[in-house]
């Protein structure tokens, strides 16, 4: 059994409030899950209104499909044109870690 984790950094675009942030993220968290079929979250800077952390998880049967999948979600992500991936940080588990 494969686990991973992928945590994104962003900055959101033109967001004035923390009710137009969420206006933003909720939207990304909402394909990621339907497009990829994964968990997601908003994990970081939860308090301000144009930074945003969302963390990605899966498990899966093989590492090669974790990698795959995990890969799509950075892809997807980025290509948002209303944020702008700052950085993407990844790990990988077995079972036995």
């Amino acid at each position: 059994m494969w686990i991973g984790a992928l945590e994104l950094d962003l900055l959101l675009g033109d967001v004035h409030s923390l009710k137009e942030k969420r206006s933003v993220v909720r939207p990304i968290l909402a394909e990621l899950r339907r497009r990829l079929d994964v968990s997601s979250a908003e994990v970081g800077s939860l308090d301000l209104h144009r930074r945003s952390g969302i963390g990605v998880g899966l498990v899966a049967a093989d590492r090669s499909h974790v990698v795959e999948v995990l890969d799509a979600a950075e892809r997807l992500v980025a290509g948002r044109p209303e944020v702008e991936l700052l950085s993407a940080r990844r790990q990988l588990f077995t079972s036995q870690d």
